[in-house]
């Protein structure tokens, strides 16, 4: 039996990957330390959800260089625009289902 929790997406489960993915749904793109300190996450949290969240090929990253420093730009993909708006649509099911 298929229940609205079915079409909720693992990936966004956690409350940082959830915030990820609503800062690249709303903005073309996104460095790193915009990110870290929007989500108010360490390196090694964002980097670690960023990593998961590029497995799933949800997000894509650019590298470049500012001057002489590094600069990585994240941006959400096709598919995880999709997932995201399906997640969200899930949990809008899921809410309403409650009244």
């Amino acid at each position: 039996m298929k229940t609205i929790i079915n079409d909720l997406h693992k990936a966004f489960e956690s409350r940082v990957r959830l915030g990820i993915m609503s800062a690249l749904a709303v903005n073309d793109t996104l460095d790193f330390t915009a990110l870290k300190e929007y989500l108010d996450v360490t390196d090694g949290n964002l980097a670690s959800h960023m990593k998961a969240l590029e497995k799933e090929e949800y997000v894509g990253m650019k590298k470049s260089f500012v001057g002489r420093k590094p600069n990585t730009m994240y941006f959400i993909t096709k598919a995880g625009r999709l997932a995201f708006e399906e997640h969200l649509n899930a949990l809008e099911a899921l809410i309403k289902s409650q009244k």
